[in-house]
């Protein structure tokens, strides 16, 4: 019997101090585990749909968390429309994640309003301002303070064929006037100037966007759109008079106010029109899509919006908009370490998104340290020297406001509205959106 209790009470004794051992140890691993501060990370490229900048991301958060061994960073990754929808709901509790991506403008406002995104000056003043491309971070600023870094840039250039200017002996236009004078050569020998689908509306705007620009300056457009000035400002409606003549000239394909962007990009891609407008997204058709031939490809070229005689623009004023940028919730509780990986993460990805997925970032490119097509360098060196980047006009308006104005350029290269109707129209709809 005593050899029994002996027995029961070893085991006892041996249990008790292995169960001692254990919490000893949960004990050292949970402290181990408080001792790192955890930054909670939320994007919307996910490794099917997104696979090099999913690949980039991981790439970025593993070199951090190996520069700061006291943090870790939790990732959540969602598609787009998943992203935006779970953001709306976390925002509505106040529970952002501490880091995760936003929007430029409209998209942005009500976060900033509603105190949820954390103001970054501090971080675009620790050495990382003039790493971006002028322009940029104003598009991710509310009544003077900046509450989003962005991530990437789409700028608009001409697009046009080597091979149809050389046939007709065109040389690329630095003026105006050069330029209405390729169209009118380019209509007399029945080739479509200028490719557009103006279906979608907001093609249509870029040419009025620029000639704004470079009619009346950088600022005159933004400046009617947030009320110091005015839609009837002499170089706005110059600037839509101008869109008439150009349509009047016949220099636009047959049917284009009619057409999708995706069809009237198609008169560009088979030869049928000169030149196209558009953001740099279409880069990778002209330079490594294989799907559409080498020789067009090979026989693509860009050049700058021109400057207009007598005008106040400059020829290295862009129009274009940044993608998605990175905020930091205002009441995370690791705000200083999460402002700390977004001004790590900014930089390393300007530094591998072009030239690992083609992408082109809103921080400044050392061109001579990437392999990438000429095509892109090009538009990559000019970024460098950019002077403006006048942000989408719909994108910087309410979205009743972007829909009337949207409306008036379809009417604009229809012949349906006059320059001074056009002008407005829209002071009328600003002036109705202010009073709401």
């Amino acid at each position: 019997m005593f050899k029994k209790a002996h027995t029961l009470m070893l085991v006892l004794v041996l249990l008790l101090t292995a169960a001692l051992a254990a919490c000893s140890g949960t004990d050292k691993a949970g402290s181990e585990s408080d001792s790192k501060k955890t930054i909670k990370f939320m994007h919307l490229w996910p490794a099917g749909s997104s696979k090099q900048q999913n690949l980039i991301v991981t790439d970025i958060i593993k070199q951090y968390e190996e520069k700061n061994k006291g943090v870790k960073v939790e990732v959540e990754v969602l598609e787009n429309e998943q992203y935006k929808n779970k953001i709306k709901v976390l925002s509505s509790s106040n529970e952002l994640p501490d880091v995760g991506f936003t929007w430029a403008a409209g998209y942005m406002t009500p976060f900033v309003k509603g105190k949820l995104f954390a103001e970054l000056d501090d971080v675009l003043n620790d050495g990382l301002k003039d790493s971006f491309v002028s322009g940029t971070t104003e598009a991710y600023a509310l009544d003077g303070k900046t509450y989003g870094l962005p991530l990437e840039l789409n700028i608009a250039p001409i697009y046009y064929n080597k091979q149809i200017f050389e046939e007709y002996n065109l040389e690329v236009p630095e003026t105006y006037s050069d330029f209405t004078e390729v169209v009118k050569t380019l209509a007399s020998k029945g080739v479509a100037p200028i490719a557009l689908g103006n279906k979608d509306r907001w093609t249509g705007s870029l040419w009025y966007m620029y000639l704004a620009d470079r009619f009346g300056g950088s600022d005159v457009l933004n400046k009617a759109i947030d009320r110091s000035g005015s839609f009837e400002d002499p170089a706005l409606i110059a600037a839509a008079e101008e869109i008439q003549k150009l349509v009047n000239a016949n220099g636009f394909n047959k049917g284009f106010n009619g057409l999708s962007n995706d069809e009237g990009k198609s008169e560009f891609l088979n030869g049928k029109a000169a030149m196209y407008l558009m953001g740099t997204w279409e880069l990778p058709n002209f330079t490594t899509n294989e799907e559409i031939p080498k020789e067009f490809r090979d026989s693509v070229g860009f050049f700058k919006f021109p400057t207009v005689e007598g005008g106040k623009g400059n020829i290295d004023s862009w129009v274009g908009g940044p993608g998605v940028g990175l905020f930091v919730a205002e009441n995370s509780k690791v705000k200083d370490e999460a402002k700390d990986f977004v001004k790590f993460f900014v930089e390393k990805w300007g530094e591998q998104s072009v030239e690992k997925a083609g992408v082109i970032p809103a921080t400044k490119v050392d061109t001579e340290k990437v392999d990438l097509p000429d095509l892109y360098i090009d538009v990559l060196t000019e970024l460098n020297k950019a002077s403006n980047l006048t942000l989408f006009a719909d994108v910087q308006m309410s979205a009743s406001v972007a829909e009337t104005h949207l409306n008036l350029i379809q009417s604009l290269f229809g012949n349906e509205v006059k320059p001074e109707d056009y002008a407005k129209q829209h002071e009328e709809a600003l002036e109705a959106d202010e009073g709401k």
